[in-house]
This record gives C-alpha cells, sequence and structure tokens, in this order.
C-alpha cells in the first residue's frame, strides 16, 4: 500500500500499526481526533506514545455532539460519527487513510464501520485477519509497551441509547474513569478492563471485565464514585465490556 495515514487514538491497535508500519520502514502519519467524545487522558497518552516513538502527529478538533443523530443518542450515533470524523480526515489527507479495526471486530455490532467501509478507510488489521489477542501476542514479541492495554473506546458508548450527550456529563465519565483507573493501578490491578456507565438518568454502573477477589477494593471504589459526584452507583461483572448496549441488536451485522 506505501506511505498512508492512519486515524490514530492511541489504543493497542492503532499504536500496533504504527509501530508495524516504523518497524517495515513504511511513511506513515498519524492523525489524532480530540474532542468531547474523548477523554483528555487518552489523548495525552496517545501524543507521549507519538513523541517517544519518532513519529509526528497531526492534532484535529472536531465536536461530533451537533450531529443530529449523536445528539439524540440514535442508534445510528455511531455510523454518524464516523462519518463525520473521517470525512475530516480523508478531506486532508493524502494517499489512503486507515484505522485500527481488527478480525475481532467484525464479528461484533460496529455501526461504525459501516461508515468506514462506504468511505474506503482501510483496514489493514483487519484485512490480515489479526484478532484482539493476535495483536497483543505480536506487541509483546516485537517490544510494543503495554502489549495489554485496555480499550477506552469513545465517551459516547456510555451512554445508552435515547440520553442526549454534553461535554460536561462525558467530560464528568472521563474524570470518573480516571479516578477508577488510579485506584485500581494503585492496587496492582494494571490496564485492568473496565467501563463507568449511566443505565438511564441517575443511575451508574461500573462494568469489571475481570473478577476483583477484594472487597475493600470494591467498597474503596465505589466510594470514589460517590465523592466524584456519581450517585447509585452499582458494580457489576461483565463478560463482555464492549458493546453492552448494541446487545439488542445482536442479529445484526456491519
Amino acid at each position: 500500500m506505501g506511505p498512508f495515514t492512519l486515524a490514530y487514538s492511541g489504543g493497542i491497535d492503532s499504536r500496533f500499526l504504527a509501530h508495524a508500519a516504523r518497524l517495515a520502514a513504511v511513511p506513515v502519519n498519524l492523525v489524532h481526533v480530540r474532542g468531547p467524545h474523548v477523554a483528555s487522558a487518552e489523548s495525552e497518552y496517545a501524543l507521549v506514545w507519538a513523541e517517544a516513538a519518532g513519529l509526528s502527529v497531526r492534532v484535529r478538533r472536531l465536536d461530533p455532539l451537533s450531529l443530529p443523530e449523536v445528539a439524540a443518542g440514535s442508534t445510528e450515533r455511531c455510523y454518524a460519527c464516523k462519518r463525520f470524523l473521517f470525512g475530516h480526515i480523508l478531506a486532508a489527507s493524502e494517499g489512503p487513510v486507515c484505522d485500527g479495526s481488527n478480525a475481532s471486530d467484525a464479528v461484533q455490532f460496529r455501526p461504525g464501520r459501516r461508515a468506514l467501509l462506504e468511505l474506503g478507510v482501510r483496514s489493514p488489521l483487519a484485512e490480515a485477519g489479526l484478532t484482539k489477542d493476535m495483536i497483543r501476542a505480536l506487541a509483546r514479541r516485537t517490544g510494543l509497551s503495554r502489549p495489554d492495554q485496555q480499550a477506552r473506546a469513545c465517551l459516547l458508548t456510555r451512554l445508552p441509547y435515547g440520553r442526549r450527550p454534553d461535554a460536561r456529563l462525558l467530560a464528568h465519565l472521563a474524570e470518573g474513569e480516571r479516578v477508577v483507573e488510579e485506584m485500581l493501578m494503585a492496587g496492582g490491578f494494571e490496564d485492568f478492563p473496565f467501563r463507568l456507565r449511566f443505565c438511564d438518568t441517575n443511575r451508574c454502573e461500573l462494568h469489571l471485565g475481570r473478577e476483583i477477589h477484594s472487597s475493600s477494593m470494591l467498597n474503596e471504589l465505589e466510594h470514589a464514585l460517590l465523592e466524584a459526584g456519581f450517585s447509585c452507583i452499582s458494580v457489576r461483572l461483565m463478560r463482555d465490556l464492549s458493546g453492552f448496549f448494541d446487545r439488542t441488536n445482536a442479529g445484526l451485522e456491519t
């Protein structure tokens, strides 16, 4: 494919693709989108890693909250958001534009994936048949830092369909997740899978991807979130954190 532009989030998939391009001496231009839908801590990590890797990043500030589908919390919010974000990236890029979608994404409900296909965005990891587990294994073998880095999807996915988002609410969620992550790391749970989600107007749930056999840690997490302004906190163990609100659409395919 030659030189390409990469929509770079700073997650394990896009970092691995940038890392692989560097190892293969393929020129790659990184584009990182900042906006209310992205936690500021995620953006900071993405930029710090790219600088340490010797890769330059173009930062685009885009706000998808004004899109009708996003503003209404529609089931098409991911589709509309991807069309909007990648439309801007494509308009300012030369050559192929790629993202970090992998082969595991193809078997899950991903409305945004349809937008990428329509726009002609390439997904080299998915095209190569690489699953998330394979990417982590290759990351370890090739010396990429944080191969167990957990996904921190768009903050909009923390809200149920029908919930109208605003920048203040999303910033509150990002701060809550920062508090949780810091406490987990302090307790020895580095790169622990979790999500903080609103399930209705007043009820917030902390979803854990693995069990924590420490009642004191669970109590501390709940107390910290209450102190951070979240009410009616409940903690749930979830087999699959990804696509929680899309389970009612399990029959749909990208």
